[in-house]
């Protein structure tokens, strides 16, 4: 790993040179994407383990082909340095041409940005995408070089060798394909599901009508706005001032890789789990805040590489090994709450529990 943050380290004074000056997708590839790959262990001089100008079946070509014991696992395709990636005729392609050939992963990157997806996944080209790393600090800049370097290194020959992308992808993927379901499960709630929630309940008062709406209202707490909540189970106990409304929660999660996706939701099932039903979420231009009361007390700030969370705890109290928080009590930001979270990964959410935990439990009492 330490190969790979001396690169993006080297790779980002580069950058510094080379970034708005129209360089040339060759030269992208020699000065940024050559020598990150070989920092991943990847031999590109070597055609048996990675094929240059990969022929494809209409007869195109993907830039780079990675094989380990001869078979491709990987196809990367190279675009200029400042291209934005979002063209989805672009990712329809390189998806396509790895799906065709049965190669499970492939990634479009521009040199500085590396966008990875599963290419077998039932869903449209762009919901392909797992997850996004980028080596220029402005993109993530809550992000270390060593989280960086850990996303980066799910691409290295040794990781696919492993399994840790397959493992990673089948995690995240199968995670969301659960969570539809469950929508939809608390949405049209079987009958037999309701009679079988009301027998554990052991009290025949509760009729079964009570028992689908108090569903609705616990699974979609963690799911949905309050509007939307209200909606899906016919509540009308809340209502939503138009000021309120003017932001959803696509305005956030639209194009964000399905891996920050999911991480957004496990935060957002904590905030929930602190104290069910009494806590309210909001929508703002920047951010999302979970507050009980009026006490707001964790926000948070969707970026391709990750999570930006702030909470309300003692910035003095900060341990020098806990470097995924810091201090922002003299730095502007966005959020409330004097210390900033970096969560780029599920063990990071799980390091972050305590501080969102600690924010809440400082609410005024009686609130």
């Amino acid at each position: 790993m330490k190969a790979v943050e001396k690169c993006i380290e080297f790779l980002r004074t580069q950058l510094a040179r080379h970034h708005g000056k129209g360089l040339k997708e060759y030269p992208t590839r020699t000065i940024f994407i050559d020598p990150l790959l070989q920092a991943l262990n990847w031999d590109v001089r070597d055609p048996d383990e990675v094929e240059l100008e990969y022929p494809t079946v209409d007869g195109k070509s993907v830039d780079y082909a990675m094989r380990i014991n001869r078979k491709v696992v990987l196809l990367m395709e190279a675009k200029q340095l400042d291209n934005p990636l979002d063209d989805v005729k672009s990712i329809t392609q390189v998806v396509g041409y790895a799906a065709n050939d049965g190669i499970e992963w492939c990634v479009l990157t521009n040199g500085v940005r590396y966008k990875v997806y599963r290419a077998s996944e039932r869903a449209s080209a762009p919901e392909k995408l797992l997850f996004e790393a980028s080596i220029d600090p402005r993109d993530s800049p809550v992000l270390s070089i060593e989280q960086i370097t850990a996303q980066l290194n799910r691409l290295s020959k040794n990781s696919l060798a492993e399994g840790v992308l397959d493992r990673l992808g089948t995690e995240i993927f199968t995670t969301g394909k659960v969570r539809k379901a469950l929508d939809q499960i608390f949405t049209q709630t079987p009958s037999s599901f309701v009679r079988l929630v009301r027998k554990s309940i052991g009290d025949d008062s509760v009729t079964l009508a009570q028992i689908q709406r108090a569903l609705g209202r616990i699974w979609f707490a963690g799911t949905y706005s309050s509007a939307e909540t209200e909606s899906k189970t016919n509540s009308t106990e809340r209502r939503v001032s138009r000021k309120a409304a003017q932001y959803t929660e696509a305005h956030h999660t639209t194009g964000k890789p399905t891996e920050i996706l999911e991480l957004y939701r496990g935060l957002d099932r904590l905030c929930q789990d602190l104290a069910p039903g009494k806590i309210t979420r909001a929508y703002k231009a920047k951010y999302i805040s979970w507050s009980v009361g009026k006490w707001i007390f964790c926000c948070v700030h969707l970026q391709q590489g990750g999570l930006r969370v702030w909470v309300k705890t003692n910035p003095k109290s900060l341990d020098s090994s806990q470097s995924f928080a810091r201090d922002v009590s003299r730095i502007g930001h966005w959020g409330v709450g004097d210390v900033e979270l970096s969560v780029n990964s599920v063990e990071r959410l799980r390091e972050a529990e305590p501080f969102v935990r600690e924010s809440f439990e400082k609410a005024p009492r009686g609130i």
